[in-house]
């Protein structure tokens, strides 16, 4: 062994130990192995390997090996649009489950899809034509065999509240979003229970019947608004059709958790309560008599809006800001949700096509009419529970929405109002997860201050401040962990070479004139100087 070898191995052994140091010998040093040196890449070789790992690294690569060009064009094809591989043994029985499947969760998505373009303050054909294109890009790309796309109330609240302050929802109604990055679970949990407190109170504007709301999202300010109409726009004609349609659609979800066989009873309610809503408003001409309705919706399918996406200026900086934070909410939620339901049937979820699908039906969907889509969980426990087998269950339901576009969309000009206020309040009723912020709190304090500061922001400023607090909180956590970084001692456990921490392991004893010390974390020059400090 060289010379400098055993001078660096000797200061590695100062530094551990304090007992006195002795002559070290090279021959009662181990065999050393050489370590080679990868070779280095350029900057195409980096690109293209960062694509492979995209696209192929789950996927093993013994059978691209020895293949013919073709057949590796295939695999290729197969590994980006999973749909080629698993439609082979695609069979009738199959089909049977995921017919029933996508057309019930088609009769679930078309009043939803109304109510969250209006929580997203576009005109509600935005709702429909986004559960048009995305879903069909995502049956083709998507790995998950249960998850449901479209518009979900959250992601549209988040959005229109983003947008409202920089663009009036009147004048210039385009949007544009893109998916990036992750939040922590314990922020979504608190933000999430914080929107669905800040939907239900924004859906008192059509239950009551107010035409002049305001235009922010906090508790006192809705309240304010609520309580000044009471002499002048509360509609008790409204109120009776909200409260009753509200009543019926939380009996059928009653109905539904009481009796898991009835599950499709609180599936078919909006759509019921939508049928039967517009009916007698319209053959009673309540909408002349304070009723407010949602109005024509225009017939045809999803038109293009390529030439609506701004390359430059001002839109350009508010497009990117506001499409990072929806885009992790909506990516998170849909890899939770994909993940739920994959775990229950017990196959694999490929993050990385999920990703990718999820991203590429958002970009195509930004030039097709469409807003920001994403999973839902509501619209994927149906799915799951009706027993569908594939993703086509998203083509049915993709297909269903399409004729609903071409053919009934003007049956919806006499549906109250009132009623898609009804079908979003029993909607996010489940969106508050008690459950899971007691074991936030049991598990890790800080992460339960970030899903508090999360909860109380948005329900008293914005989503924005919601938002903005619990990234501060997960950030001071993480240069917290960073610069105090956990430590143990360790000592050897009796009659073995195991070393183990002492506080949870009283039989293990220090070695005299040895200090072992494990550090739970990288060492930096941001918490190397704690670590000597502390010992």
């Amino acid at each position: 062994m060289s010379h400098p070898m055993k001078e660096e191995l000797g200061k590695e052994m100062d530094i551990k130990s304090t007992a006195a140091s002795s002559q070290i010998h090279s021959e009662n040093l181990p065999y050393v192995h050489k370590v080679g040196v990868p070779p280095k890449q350029n900057f195409f070789k980096e690109i293209g390997a960062t694509l492979k790992e995209t696209f192929f690294a789950d996927e093993p690569l013994r059978p691209f090996k020895d293949q013919p060009r073709s057949r590796k064009f295939v695999l290729g094809l197969q590994t980006v649009f999973p749909i080629l591989q698993w439609g082979r043994e695609y069979n009738f029985t199959k089909f049977k489950g995921d017919l029933i499947a996508g057309l019930t969760i088609a009769s679930l998505c078309i009043p939803q899809d109304i109510g969250n373009a209006k929580l997203a303050n576009v005109k509600p054909q935005y709702g429909l034509y986004t559960s048009f294109v995305p879903p069909l890009i995502y049956a083709f790309m998507g790995s998950s065999r249960d998850m449901v796309i479209g518009p979900v109330a959250v992601v549209s609240l988040l959005l229109g509240t983003l947008l409202q302050n920089e663009i009036d929802p009147v004048k210039e109604p385009h949007q544009l979003g893109f998916l990036i990055d992750f939040l922590s679970h314990a922020a979504i949990v608190g933000f999430v229970a914080g929107a669905a407190i800040t939907i239900a109170l924004q859906q008192l504007k059509g239950l009551i019947g107010i035409k002049h709301f305001t235009r922010k999202t906090d508790v006192i300010s809705v309240m304010r608004s609520v309580w000044s109409a009471v002499d002048g726009e509360w509609s008790w004609q409204t109120i009776l059709i909200g409260i009753t349609f509200l009543a019926l659609l939380l009996v059928a979800k009653y109905i539904g958790k009481k009796n898991k066989k009835l599950f499709w009873v609180p599936a078919i309610a909006p759509l019921f309560s939508v049928i039967v809503s517009t009916f007698f408003v319209g053959i009673t001409h309540a909408d002349k008599h304070n009723v407010l309705v949602v109005g024509t919706i225009p017939r045809g399918i999803n038109p293009s809006s390529v030439h609506k996406i701004f390359f430059s200026g001002s839109y350009v900086r508010i497009g990117f800001r506001i499409g990072v934070v929806t885009g992790i909410i909506a990516l998170t939620d849909a890899t939770a949700i994909g993940r739920t339901f994959a775990g229950l049937k017990d196959y694999r979820l490929d993050g990385n096509k999920e990703m990718v699908a999820l991203g590429t039906m958002n970009i195509v969907g930004s030039m097709t009419s469409c807003y920001v889509a994403t999973g839902s969980f509501s619209r994927s426990a149906v799915n799951y529970m009706l027993g569908c087998h594939t993703a086509v269950s998203n083509i049915v339901m993709s297909c269903v929405v399409l004729l609903t576009l071409e053919l009934i969309t003007p049956l919806f000009k006499f549906t109250p109002n009132a009623i898609i206020a009804s079908i979003i309040l029993s909607a996010v009723v489940g969106l508050i997860d008690i459950g899971a912020m007691i074991l936030i709190w049991k598990i890790d304090k800080f992460d339960f201050v970030a899903c508090m500061g999360a909860f109380i922001g948005v329900i008293f400023d914005s989503v924005e401040m919601g938002l903005l607090i619990a990234v501060s909180v997960s950030f001071a956590k993480i240069l917290l962990q960073v610069t105090r970084p956990r430590t143990a001692l360790l000592g050897k456990l009796p009659r073995t070479t195991v070393y183990r921490n002492i506080q949870q392991y009283p039989e293990a004893t220090k070695v005299p004139g040895v200090l072992i010390v494990r550090v739970d974390s990288a060492v930096y020059f941001t918490n190397s100087n704690y670590v000597r400090g502390r010992y």
